[in-house]
């Protein structure tokens, strides 16, 4: 399998959380003091402060895609590159990750950061 096909399913089992509400299981993917950066909100740092920016970002979230457009890796540090789509909510953007795998093969996020498509004041 490909480091692209395998942070694919990452990437899906994020949707599959976000589309259920479930902000518990989308911060699990991150290591324990992952970062998220985004323009939605202000920066997440460790999964307590994911899974509390999630709470409120997987309400009404039932439309979320995830499609990796883009990875590699050198060991046991993986980049993804990934665009995502929310209808209405937030729109669409795309979002550049850092990974790290652990001892047991999984991949986790170590650290996202969000581009929105919606052009902002200062763009």
């Amino acid at each position: 399998m490909s480091i692209q096909e395998e942070l694919q399913g990452l990437m899906n089992a994020m949707a599959k959380a976000y589309r259920a509400g479930d902000a518990a299981g989308c911060a699990s993917l991150f290591v324990p003091d992952g970062e998220l950066y985004s323009p939605y909100a202000p920066p997440a740092r460790g999964r307590g402060a994911i899974e509390a920016l999630h709470q409120e970002w997987t309400q009404g979230g039932e439309n979320k895609q995830l499609n990796v457009i883009g990875a590699g890796c050198s060991g046991d540090i993986a980049w993804c590159h990934t665009a995502y789509s929310e209808g209405e909510v937030s729109g669409d953007g795309t979002s550049l990750s850092v990974l790290e795998r652990q001892a047991n093969g999984q991949w986790l996020i170590r650290i996202c950061m969000l581009h929105s498509d919606v052009p902002t004041a200062h763009d």
